[in-house]
């Protein structure tokens, strides 16, 4: 069994269960997912299964869009619902709220959230956060392509964000809440796309376990990609260099477009094999 499955995780499970769930129902441990997601949130979360494994770098998306609800007056700990209170402010209304919004579009440096899997000299930052340890957080460089204001209920803020890969939407929630005067948590988060991969398209995991599913093909999440044909399966088998000044990724297919392998640019005028996926 080897293919793309799209699965819409549900809210109170990890990454990680998620994959344990479609293990135990293909009934194998070749599983991974491409793009974590907080137990907090659910949405897109691309599962290769089988020989797809090999493509898990492949697919890590740069870019993501989430629907987020962000709520005003309450700050946490961890900037999202489960975490611990740790300031109040009564909520009176809110002034320039497209400003603020439009002043977090753009290349920006961000704060990752303490409770967080970020690793700093080998250990996670939510493992120091837990035993009151103090380190050193340096921000990280992301991009906010486009936010849409959707609703506003009392002190509730409903947003669509579209973002590159590694941003925070907890710290987006934090700090966009104090540019409008007042502490603040994200009260959820649904990721509705990752890379061309759409919510529309995935399935839940009871239709998973009931049969009711499709697995994408190599073929079918490489259609984005350039693709170069060869004549000759034996020179991606063997890994071989294929002369080409082409200057960056493609996907190798032969004569039937059957995906063999990623190559790239060796700076000498050839493409090397990166990655076989046969």
């Amino acid at each position: 069994m080897d293919g793309i499955l799209l699965i819409n995780k549900p809210l109170h499970m990890t990454s990680h269960d998620v994959v344990n769930v479609v293990r135990k129902t293909f009934q194998t441990k070749k599983v991974g997912h491409c793009g974590t997601l907080d137990p907090d949130a659910s949405g897109v979360l691309v599962i290769c299964i089988g020989k797809a494994t090999k493509a898990l770098q492949f697919l890590m998306s740069e870019n993501k869009e989430y629907i987020t609800t962000l709520s005003l007056g309450t700050s946490t700990d961890t900037y999202d619902a489960s975490g611990k209170v740790m300031e109040t402010k009564e909520f009176t209304g809110v002034y320039h709220l497209e400003d603020v919004i439009q002043s977090y579009i753009g290349k920006q440096k961000q704060m990752p959230p303490m409770y967080s899997a970020i690793k700093i000299k080998g250990k996670k930052l939510y493992e120091y956060a837990r035993n009151n340890e103090t380190v050193e957080i340096k921000p990280r460089d992301v991009m906010i392509h486009h936010i849409e204001l959707i609703d506003i209920i009392d002190n509730e803020i409903t947003m669509k964000v579209q973002c590159s890969k590694g941003t925070y939407i907890r710290s987006l929630c934090h700090d966009m809440a104090l540019s409008l005067g007042y502490p603040g948590h994200m009260k959820s988060l649904i990721r509705t796309k990752s890379g061309h991969f759409d919510i529309k398209d995935c399935f839940t995991l009871e239709d998973i376990q009931n049969g009711k599913y499709r697995l994408l093909s190599l073929e079918e999440v490489f259609i984005d990609y350039d693709h170069y044909m060869v004549e000759d399966e034996n020179i991606v088998y063997h890994g071989k260099l294929i002369r080409s000044d082409i200057d960056h990724n493609v996907v190798v297919v032969n004569k039937d477009n059957k995906v063999l392998a990623v190559y790239g640019p060796n700076g000498k005028g050839c493409l090397k094999s990166i990655r076989g996926l046969f």
